[in-house]
């Protein structure tokens, strides 16, 4: 279950009746059975239930403080749950509350965030922290306007915190509880990420909340849509609102909700020089840096790495690099290649071997030569730690 801001502000749907049953804005078709106070309390009671028997058991379900909740939020953003868990175990030993996460070292809290990605989740929840502790006095802010003010907080995450952490009545919508919502009301014509269905969603949840337990029925509503009423194939004879489900009874499950936009990735190779020196008969060091400021992957430490313009070889690379440290740089062998993907881009990534000439000063800071044991406590991108375990093996 991975999970998506949204847009802070939504503007209620204007809908008009075009059949029993049905409303229609626009293109928008939806069944209006959202619209009925039986169906709806049906709806909550058999979610609830389900849920109270079938949530899973998450170390941020167990004890729901504000600060749990919201770490718990953040990490979980476009990142699944599974992978979530040991990251939020290790981080909350580390930072067990606000004061000590405002105080962290950015190292150390990039360190713990390393292999999540999207980084600048770790550094908006470390500038909110400070944010916390310098106009709320330590203590997470329990009201709507003021959590989501806080840096990398919109509209949902502010909705789940509190919804979650305190039951309040806030709606809250996702990846997963746009697909459930979208299959409740038999949602067609936009996908439920268009401007149109989105604000229509927001009020269609908005209008779901119970009186009670608003947080349990989020928590439900996305656990139903991590496990049962998934992407393809819902297990729709397992579903506890089995016949209370618009796409369901429609046979439209397969179709809703629909083609969500897709990336399309663009093709790019990239070039990673490793240059190292000798330490003794055995030991070796290697030229690594961290990351500047507007650079991919700020404040992490890399290998060489060129990433700005399109190269065709490791020998162009190597041309620019020298460039750069202000000495003759040479590409030798290739030692792997590694594909990833970062951002719209399919990145082949190709590691060489190279050397430096001696025919310059040493390379200035921020470049410094580091063991891999040095390396080993430096954080860094999923594909620079790989280069750095594949030459310790």
């Amino acid at each position: 279950m991975s999970r998506s801001s949204s847009d802070r502000q939504a503007v209620p749907a204007k809908s008009g009746k075009t059949q029993a049953g049905k409303t229609q804005t626009g293109q928008l078709q939806h069944d209006a059975v959202w619209q009925d106070a039986d169906w709806r309390r049906s709806l909550r009671r058999r979610l609830l239930h389900w849920f109270s028997q079938n949530a899973r058991d998450l170390p941020w379900r167990r004890d729901t403080t504000l600060y749990r909740v919201w770490v718990s939020e953040i990490m979980c953003q476009q990142t699944q749950v599974a992978t979530v868990i040991p990251y939020f175990e290790r981080f909350l030993d580390a930072f067990p509350d606000i004061a000590s996460l405002a105080a962290a070292e950015e190292q150390k809290l990039l360190g713990l965030w390393e292999g999540l990605g999207y980084y600048r989740r770790a550094r908006s929840m470390h500038a909110a922290a400070k944010k916390i502790m310098e106009q709320h006095g330590g203590e997470f802010p329990e009201s709507f306007e003021e959590v989501i003010d806080l840096p990398g907080v919109g509209r949902y995450t502010a909705g789940a915190i509190l919804s979650i952490s305190r039951q309040a009545k806030l709606p809250i919508l996702e990846g997963n509880t746009q697909r459930v919502f979208s299959r409740w009301v038999a949602l067609r014509g936009a996908a439920p990420v268009e401007p149109p269905a989105t604000r229509l969603l927001w009020e269609i949840a908005e209008t779901l909340l119970p009186r009670k337990r608003a947080g349990d029925f989020n928590q439900a509503a996305m656990e139903l849509g991590a496990l049962v009423c998934t992407p393809k194939q819902p297990a729709c004879d397992i579903c506890p609102v089995n016949g209370l489900c618009a796409a369901q009874a429609r046979g439209l499950t397969a179709e809703i909700p629909g083609k969500l936009s897709k990336i399309k990735y663009v093709d790019r190779t990239e070039f990673a020089l490793v240059i190292a020196q000798a330490i003794g008969d055995e030991d070796r060091q290697f030229l690594v840096r961290q990351i500047p400021a507007g650079g991919r992957w700020e404040g992490l430490w890399d290998f060489p790495r060129l990433t700005e313009d399109a190269l065709a070889s490791a020998d162009q690379a190597a041309d620019q690099l020298s460039r750069e440290l202000g000495v003759s740089v040479s590409a030798g062998s290739r030692l792997t290649v590694m594909k990833h993907a970062v951002t719209r881009y399919r990145i082949s990534l190709q590691v060489h071997e190279a050397t430096l000439g001696d025919d310059g000063e040493p390379p200035p800071a921020p470049w410094k030569y580091c063991s891999l044991a040095e390396i080993e406590q430096l954080p860094m991108s999923v594909t620079g730690r790989q280069i750095a375990q594949m030459l310790g093996s």
